[in-house]
């Protein structure tokens, strides 16, 4: 097991066996953003994409939550900007926006959120950006954004649309209402539950199985799905043409190929 140094104690980042679990370490605030802690994850982010050893990246929260989104005891002594620079501050935010849950949702190895606990505001965002979620009993999901006077940010409205439609995703918006784990499975907002305290396990589970698949092949897969949400079936259709062939060559192909006439699991080396 080895520990990534993310220059904060607020963002813990742990590599085994090809599986990068990050955690989200401010348990004191329910895991909420803040100016330590998300640069951190941007940055850790872009090092996990780069770095070869690394396979599947999972995002939990440490303690009892997710993560709450942005710290709302903080909200009342911020500075706002003067109407002329309202500009500056949305391209400011834009840019935070895409290197953060754009980051994530393209990133180019699987991704999975472990939620122990909520997963609120632009901490909801975060989760849906992941490729799959899987919850314990207890957590709770909420856009939560009109309890504070805020629209939301950080792409939840495009996500959540995505996974339950756009009735759906209005009326979790307009009502910021909880939404318990066991109603976020049907709703397909989770793919998984799981009791409380075998929430890491099933995890670690799930992204070790991940993790022992064809990388390339993988990767190819998120391509196309991700293409699938925009494109229409011709150009989804040329990529996954574009995308199979150069399967076709890869070492893991042949080597798959191998292990199926050998009857014996094949061994992926992501070449």
């Amino acid at each position: 097991m080895a520990q990534l140094d993310t220059g904060t104690e607020e963002l813990l980042c742990v590599l085994e066996n090809g599986v990068a679990v990050v955690t989200l370490n401010r348990p004191e605030k329910r895991n909420a953003l803040s100016d330590r802690l998300t640069p951190a994850l941007r940055s850790v982010l872009l090092e996990l994409e780069a770095h070869r050893d690394v396979r599947v990246v999972v995002i939990t929260g440490a303690g009892k939550a997710f993560c709450s989104g942005g710290d709302v005891s903080g909200m009342s002594g911020s500075v706002r900007p003067p109407s002329s620079d309202l500009e500056t501050a949305i391209r400011t935010l834009q840019h935070r926006q895409e290197t953060l849950t754009l980051r994530l949702f393209e990133l180019a190895k699987p991704t999975i959120a472990a939620l122990p606990g909520p997963a609120a505001g632009a901490g909801l965002s975060i989760a849906l950006a992941c490729d799959l979620r899987v919850a314990a009993e207890s957590a709770f999901l909420s856009t939560a954004f009109a309890n504070i006077g805020l629209s939301g940010d950080y792409g939840g409205s495009w996500l959540l649309t995505q996974l339950v439609g756009t009735a759906r995703a209005k009326e979790l918006y307009y009502t910021a209402r909880r939404v318990p784990a066991r109603e976020a499975l049907a709703l397909g907002l989770v793919n998984e539950l799981t009791a409380d305290e075998a929430l890491m396990i099933r995890v670690r589970e799930l992204a070790a199985t991940i993790a022992a698949g064809p990388p390339i092949a993988l990767r190819y897969m998120k391509e196309n799905l991700g293409r699938a949400l925009q494109a229409d079936f011709r150009s989804v259709l040329a990529l996954e043409a574009d995308r199979m062939v150069r399967c076709t060559h890869t070492e893991d192909h042949r080597e798959a190929v191998r292990a199926f006439l050998e009857k014996r699991r094949p061994a992926f080396v992501g070449r």
